[in-house]
């Protein structure tokens, strides 16, 4: 749906509005809560927002996040890089949302995934089917969710990633670091040099100029 909308027309009774009447001036958890009155009992839905409607308190927007996740709704969340769209180079992220986890195919993983939830749904879709990966992707409790102010920015949850050893000496690999370095500034060298001689030639050969 179109990010932060606010020239759009809203009625406080809609039979929408289950979780929370969204402001006038933002249409995202407008857009969220037509998604899910839509939903199937087995129903789920998968849309583009907005970072800030992962962690936006303004005008009650972060009780209606809440009362999603209280509900169990939300099943996952993916932080994606800026640069996606060639009308906006503000990142986004991705929404998952089940009316009933159980037995549900997960998302495809993607950097900063996370599911969300009880874990009920987890559960069952068995042992192998997810493991948490430090910087990559969580399953958070709602508690744990509860703890952050009901902020769902996956940041916030999959930690740093962890960084693997290649097991070379650090005695060893820094000299090799500097001499690879000074190589790579002695052809820089070599090329500029290159560079300027070819300048000069066209600056004196008024053939080759043309």
């Amino acid at each position: 749906p179109p990010f932060n909308d606010s020239d759009w027309f809203r009625k406080d009774d809609d039979v929408r509005w289950q979780y929370g009447v969204p402001p006038r001036g933002n249409a995202n958890f407008a857009w969220v809560q037509h998604f899910i009155h839509h939903l199937a009992r087995q129903g789920m839905a998968g849309f583009v927002l907005a970072n800030g409607s992962m962690s936006s308190n303004q005008s009650g927007e972060g009780t209606i996040r809440q009362a999603l996740i209280e509900a169990d709704l939300v099943d996952c969340m993916v932080a994606l890089p800026g640069q996606l769209f060639y009308s906006t180079q503000i990142p986004v992220c991705l929404w998952f949302i089940a009316r009933n986890k159980s037995g549900q195919p997960s998302p495809a993983a993607a950097r900063h995934h996370l599911p969300l939830g009880e874990g009920r749904g987890e559960g069952n879709r068995g042992p192998s089917s997810y493991a948490d990966i430090a910087g990559f992707c969580k399953s958070a409790k709602t508690e744990e969710i509860k703890a952050h102010g009901f902020v769902l920015t996956p940041g916030r949850y999959v930690g740093a990633e962890e960084v693997e050893d290649d097991g070379e000496p650090f005695e060893e690999k820094m000299p090799r670091l500097i001499a690879e370095l000074e190589a790579q500034f002695a052809e820089s060298s070599k090329l500029e040099a290159t560079i300027r001689r070819n300048f000069k030639s066209l600056s004196v050969n008024p053939q080759i100029k043309q």
